[in-house]
């Protein structure tokens, strides 16, 4: 399965100004369904609309907020990983753009230099004032044209409790065109929009075919969007559908059971995903991805677990089991063997980085095989 995917590189260089100072819903009627995720947009200056969570104000400006499913940590107030992850703010602007994807790429400004960077800092006040929970951002003070972003993997999907790297450039057409995004895959493809060599798919980006309202709409589209849309129809719950062959066979048999299988795969290259991306973790983001992973490890075991027992893959939230399709058939015994391998090495990235009581865990899933 391919996608035809078109690769925006400026190979002109000049200098940038000194800083000033999409919609398939899963409204899909199932055996059981206790969680809706939709497409967000923004509704006004002031409402966001945020995927798996409700509707709400927000004006964080700057200010760190912890994401979802970390209120428990606060009793542990000594702990220096969560005191930093507790004050990693969503949006920020750093310095270091050492291992940035697009560091070599410079705008060459094809409109009048003041409006173009006044552009992006519009752009900048958008994502400061309303990030959801789930995403943060950083911004650099020597590139104005250069952004990255992670985003937390929702509840309920393959994706859950992973986190997911992007970079950006804004070219300088923009925004009369839109921003390049460059996923770090870490050579992985956990999705039909997402190429083990970082494109990304999307109509937003006019990187994939869609109707007019659908694609990038100068003066209209936002950095705000791409990165909603990214987490919402890009990195949901049956990512299989998004390839437009398949999308068609959704809710029947053999579709289904095709999207479990898929989500099998999903799930253990978000595993090896959260592993590298601890080894590794992107500048300007260290505290954030040893803090979440610190404070999410034995979630994220826990969910290990119960895929290893039988529960479907992406049928998990913090309430429990959701959105369980009886079509889509069991685990598959290859599944619960690989991922049992590489939950030992993640396992011990999860040790390295402070986290007790992983290999207890490690042990109850070994004597679980065995009975």
């Amino acid at each position: 399965m391919v996608y035809f995917c078109s690769c925006f590189m400026d190979p002109e260089v000049a200098e940038i100004p000194p800083p000033i100072h999409q919609k398939p819903s899963r409204f899909k009627k199932q055996k059981q369904q206790t969680v809706v995720h939709n497409v967000i947009d923004l509704d006004g200056d002031d409402n966001l609309l945020v995927l798996g969570e409700t509707s709400r104000k927000r004006r964080n400006k700057g200010k760190a907020v912890v994401p979802p499913g970390l209120t428990s940590i606060t009793d542990e107030p000594e702990n220096e990983t969560l005191k930093k992850l507790q004050s990693f703010k969503q949006f920020d602007t750093v310095v270091n753009t050492s291992d940035h994807h697009y560091v070599k790429n410079k705008s060459t400004i094809k409109q009048n230099p003041t409006s173009w960077a006044k552009k992006i800092q519009e752009e900048w006040k958008i994502l400061e004032k309303h990030l959801p929970e789930t995403i943060f951002v950083r911004v650099y003070e020597s590139r104005m044209d250069l952004l990255r972003a992670v985003i937390i993997g929702s509840e309920g999907t393959p994706y859950q409790d992973g986190l997911f790297f992007f970079d950006v450039f804004f070219p300088g057409g923009y925004p009369n065109e839109p921003p390049h995004v460059h996923y770090h895959s870490r050579g992985l493809r956990l999705n039909p929009n997402l190429y083990s060599s970082g494109k990304v798919c999307l109509s937003l980006l006019n990187t994939w075919s869609g109707s007019k309202n659908e694609k990038w709409t100068p003066g209209v589209s936002t950095m705000l969007q791409v990165l909603v849309s990214i987490q919402g129809l890009i990195l949901n719950a049956k990512p299989y559908f998004n390839e437009p062959g398949f999308a068609n066979s959704r809710g029947t048999q053999n579709g289904e059971a095709q999207s479990l299988k898929y989500n099998e795969n999903t799930f253990i290259l978000s595993v090896r995903t959260m592993k590298y991306t601890m080894k590794n973790p992107p500048k300007n983001f260290e505290d954030l991805v040893v803090g979440h992973f610190f404070s999410r490890a034995h979630d994220i075991l826990a969910s290990c677990k119960a895929y290893m027992e039988g529960v479907q893959v992406g049928c998990l939230a913090k309430g429990g089991v959701q959105d369980v399709d009886e079509d889509g058939g069991k685990n598959s015994d290859k599944f619960k063997a690989d991922l049992f391998g590489y939950v030992k090495p993640l396992v011990k990235e999860f040790k390295t980085i402070g986290v007790k009581d992983c290999q207890k865990f490690l042990l109850r899933l070994l004597q679980n095989r065995l009975l």
